[in-house]
């Protein structure tokens, strides 16, 4: 447990050399990346791993004010430090790759280079983004409905175990077999989760000791993870200063070209242009075939030798 940023943290560690700080995202914990420590570790560096602000054994915030991206970015500078170093490596995977990003944008003297999974780095939009979707999508999107207060929270809290099973599967390159993305809304009045498959077997990536871990991180409900959804028109607010900003530092993207995220409305362009937008980005995103959301789980082996390659030639 560290203290950062007026909370606590829990982390995981192991490791010795260069600081890689790992961002997880949702619904997920540190343990998202059990299977980056040991490879990372053996290849000189010192891995830690948070369970962020609202999940797990970290605090869990009652404000839903407290979650805004400054929080976040916060609570990362805050960490750095707390570890006795001035600089470090930042990695993030879903929410977190926004964090990661983020800190690379708002504390570039801190961070030694920045790699982002699924999420690609942030352009901020001219238009508040809940706005944006709610009209797109009418009302159906899935950050709106998790802005609906309580409606989220309650209908993943019913059984969590089987909540977090059929969100691993239906967002992985398993569910996408026909190579179809669906956009992710959520009919009014129905919830999300009745429209999810439940698989009678898991992946081969994912196993029962992987959930049972995952389960036991959300004991004390969703309603933190969702409150940092509730503050993205606020992120947006609060990020007016650095409209156009480009991230300067060395930095990695890796998707799955099964992920529903690198498939949201306007992404796709968004990468295909990163190479221009971005002169900091170091070569051609990486793109996993077969990869669905859950890219450092489900593709381990290639995601390590990306970091691995990427983080050893800008220690």
């Amino acid at each position: 447990m560290i203290d950062v940023n007026g909370i606590q943290l829990h982390i995981a560690e192991q490791g010795s050399g260069p600081l890689v700080v790992l961002l997880h995202g949702f619904p997920e914990s540190w343990h998202s990346w059990h299977q980056q420590f040991g490879p990372l570790a053996e290849a000189g560096f010192r891995v830690v791993a948070p369970d962020q602000r609202g999940y797990g054994r970290s605090d869990h915030p009652d404000d839903v004010g407290a979650y805004t991206i400054l929080h976040l970015v916060g609570d990362v500078v805050a960490l750095i430090r707390a570890l006795g170093e001035d600089k470090a490596f930042v990695v993030g995977h879903d929410w977190g790759a926004p964090v990661a990003w983020h800190t690379a944008l708002l504390r570039p003297d801190m961070v030694l280079g920045v790699a982002g999974l699924s999420v690609p780095p942030p352009f901020r939009g001219t238009q508040p983004p809940l706005a944006t979707m709610d009209k797109r999508f009418d009302g159906r999107f899935y950050w709106n409905y998790f802005n609906r207060p309580g409606a989220a929270d309650a209908e993943f809290a019913k059984d969590v175990r089987t909540t977090l099973r059929k969100f691993f599967y239906a967002a992985s390159g398993d569910a996408a077999t026909d190579g179809e993305i669906m956009q992710p809304l959520v009919n009014p009045g129905q919830g999300w989760l009745e429209t999810m498959p439940d698989p009678d077997v898991l992946p081969e990536w994912f196993t029962e000791a992987d959930l049972d871990a995952l389960t036991e991180s959300f004991s004390q409900g969703f309603t933190g993870p969702l409150n940092w959804y509730r503050n993205l028109d606020r992120n947006w607010e609060l990020t007016a200063a650095w409209h156009n900003a480009v991230i300067t530092r060395p930095a990695l993207y890796v998707y799955g070209d099964r992920d529903l995220v690198p498939a949201f409305p306007g992404t796709p362009e968004l990468i295909e242009k990163l190479p221009h937008l971005m002169p900091s980005l170091w070569r051609e995103p990486v793109k996993l075939a077969g990869c669905g959301h859950w890219t450092q789980q489900e593709r381990p082996n290639e995601v390590n030798a990306a970091l691995i390659e990427f983080l050893q030639a800008h220690s």
